[in-house]
């Protein structure tokens, strides 16, 4: 699917800094963590599911690009989008774009990642209302297709 990306806006806040007193690299993750949850939320996969049904998130690679500086008060717009995904949405990347208020880029997350049964502590296929949520979750404009993961045993 293409469209318009996910989008939540942040102010930042005392907590969020380093002594620097910018974006602490730690809030870049947290942000995106929301942003990613956020999300699946506003798509009809509440946080709650994933306790019902035993699952969780496994993040194999993070990869960070600090483009500006981010400082108190300011507030930012955060962008999720599906860079690649494998059909049955076992395995997935997505995008988190960093928007300072001018519209400037100041940092693109790409998080990949996989499904987990929490009680296996294996890779599993999400349920479809999950991986729905992952395929109508607008696509980057170099998207790829991964290959399938895991099969549910």
């Amino acid at each position: 699917m293409t469209g318009k990306p996910y989008t939540k806006s942040y102010m930042i806040r005392w907590s969020d800094l380093d002594p620097n007193r910018h974006l602490r690299n730690t809030a870049y993750g947290d942000y995106t963590t929301d942003l990613r949850f956020s999300y699946l939320e506003s798509a009809g996969f509440p946080f709650a599911r994933f306790a019902e049904l035993q699952i969780g998130t496994v993040a194999f690679n993070e990869q960070s690009r600090y483009l500006r500086e981010v400082n108190l008060w300011e507030t930012i717009i955060m962008a999720l989008e599906m860079a690649a995904l494998a059909p049955d949405g076992t395995r997935w990347r997505m995008r988190h774009t960093m928007y300072k208020e001018d519209g400037v880029v100041a940092a693109v997350i790409e998080m990949e990642g996989a499904w987990m049964d929490i009680k296996l502590r294996k890779l599993t296929v999400p349920p479809a209302e999950l991986r729905d949520a992952l395929l109508h979750l607008a696509r980057t404009e170099d998207f790829e297709e991964l290959a399938s993961g895991k099969k549910s045993s």
